[in-house]
């Protein structure tokens, strides 16, 4: 029997559903320079609840939670090219959405390409396995359980079964062998294979080691060491192309949920797109979220420790482009919170008059702190002014807590995290996505 999922949110009653407005916007190309400020298009997108009931989800509808207040859509002083981030037109986008990360996204044209959780199902209607231990021996790369294999579902409501975890590995030693793929897409990952960085393939994260809590669930993150890493996509994985993956200059939006702990200043701690043959291609030629301290490339605000959300594009990870340069980036602040969320977006060749456009942004995933409880625009602007990465040559391999090439000299935690194609989403519809992940009330 088809099981479905209701995920509850904090502010309504269990097993009910809670929806949040969402604005979608359109961005400006602009190209002469941004403008600073909180934005003049932002508006109050919901006023009283609303009978939703979810498409997926399957547990009725509810009376709603209100609108969400959209935060503005004035452009940012990028230092040079810098563009108007959206002027609060409507795409067409539904004006309510559900309550999953994944819905806020599909809901505003966006086309989820992987979605990745140990911790709890992201996309409605998933009802598979979140991931896969592997208690006994595992080795390094792809099909690296050579002991006994158990898949780790969800509970009825939605959050990854820690209990069958335990139960299972209870007086040994088990390993997270595979992250199971909740898009539809089949991007499931695994231990990567060699590449040109690296040339012995990663070894699978201890499945015990990132305990958490979701909305009062127990569960386990994946925590990423050095030598540990995971890929799907590529000449040496068992799936050798990533299924709808944006290509070439193709547009994306890639978020994770992760932490200032148990960061390790290599490369690279990332979550995204990278290259089919796990070698580094040049620039341009992987586009992934990246949080961290700067490794040996580009730093924001202030200068080290950070940690910064920031754009691994191949052969630089970038906090920005600022006064010609990537170092210091005056409008990407440190985030140093338990959990964050950490957002990047690859748009297209033909934005800020042909210079390209990236843009990340980052807050506290648990929406305590007074400044970056919400959204934060850490950088929206130009792509660096160096050869390849105008326009991008993505390939549609994904990666987690590797560079693009198999540098897995990084640590950091992984929670979860998805890519979508489509047109990048608006600060709105990001905002949106932030108030779920706040709603999932993480906490250690």
């Amino acid at each position: 029997m088809k099981r479905t999922h209701s995920i509850v949110l904090a502010s309504v009653a269990a097993v009910s559903l809670a929806t949040v407005s969402v604005a979608c916007g359109s961005y400006s190309s602009g190209g002469s320079g941004g403008s600073s400020g909180a934005g003049s298009g932002g508006s109050s997108t919901g006023s009283g609840g609303s009978s939703t009931g979810s498409s997926s989800t399957g547990s009725g509808g509810s009376a709603g939670t209100g609108g969400s207040s959209s935060t503005g859509s004035g452009g940012s002083d990028t230092g040079s090219g810098g563009s108007s981030s959206g002027s609060g037109g409507s795409s067409g986008c539904s004006s309510t959405a559900g309550v999953l990360p994944g819905d806020i996204l599909s809901q505003c044209s966006n086309k989820i390409a992987s979605a990745h959780s140990t911790v709890r199902v992201i996309v409605s209607g998933y009802t598979g396995p979140l991931y896969q231990v592997c208690k006994g021996t595992a080795v390094a790369g792809p099909s690296s359980c050579t002991g006994t294999p158990q898949d780790i579902g969800s509970t009825q409501d939605g959050y990854a079964d820690a209990a069958a975890q335990d139960a299972f590995c209870t007086g040994s030693t088990c390993k997270i062998t595979k992250i199971y793929d909740q898009s539809g897409q089949k991007n499931d990952l695994e231990p990567a294979p060699r590449g040109g960085a690296k040339g012995t393939p990663d070894n699978p994260a201890n499945a015990t080691a990132l305990p958490v809590t979701i909305n009062g669930h127990s569960a386990y993150g994946i925590l990423i060491k050095p030598g540990i890493g995971y890929r799907t996509g590529c000449a040496g994985c068992n799936i050798k192309t990533g299924n709808g993956m944006a290509k070439g200059d193709d547009p994306q939006t890639m978020y994770m949920v992760t932490s200032k702990n148990s960061l390790v200043d290599g490369c690279c701690f990332d979550y995204g797109n990278a290259e089919t043959s796990s070698n580094d291609d040049g620039n341009g030629t992987m586009e992934t979220v990246y949080f961290g301290a700067g490794v040996v490339w580009g730093t924001g605000y202030g200068g080290k420790p950070g940690p910064w959300v920031m754009a691994d594009l191949e052969n630089g990870l970038y906090a920005g482009w600022e006064n010609n340069q990537d170092q210091n980036i005056s409008t990407n602040k440190p985030l140093q919170f338990d959990f964050v969320t950490a957002i990047a977006l690859g748009d297209t060749r033909d934005k800020n008059g042909g210079k390209g456009r990236f843009a990340v942004y980052g807050a506290d995933a648990t929406g305590a702190d007074a400044t970056y409880g919400k959204l934060a625009t850490m950088y929206d602007g130009i792509r660096p002014a160096k050869p390849g990465y105008v326009p991008m040559q993505k390939q549609g391999s994904l990666i987690l807590g590797t560079g693009g090439d198999n540098s897995n000299a990084a640590g950091g935690c992984f929670y979860e995290g998805i890519v979508a194609t489509g047109p990048v989403a608006t600060k709105d519809t990001l905002d949106a996505l932030q108030a779920v992940i706040v709603a999932a009330k993480y906490g250690q």
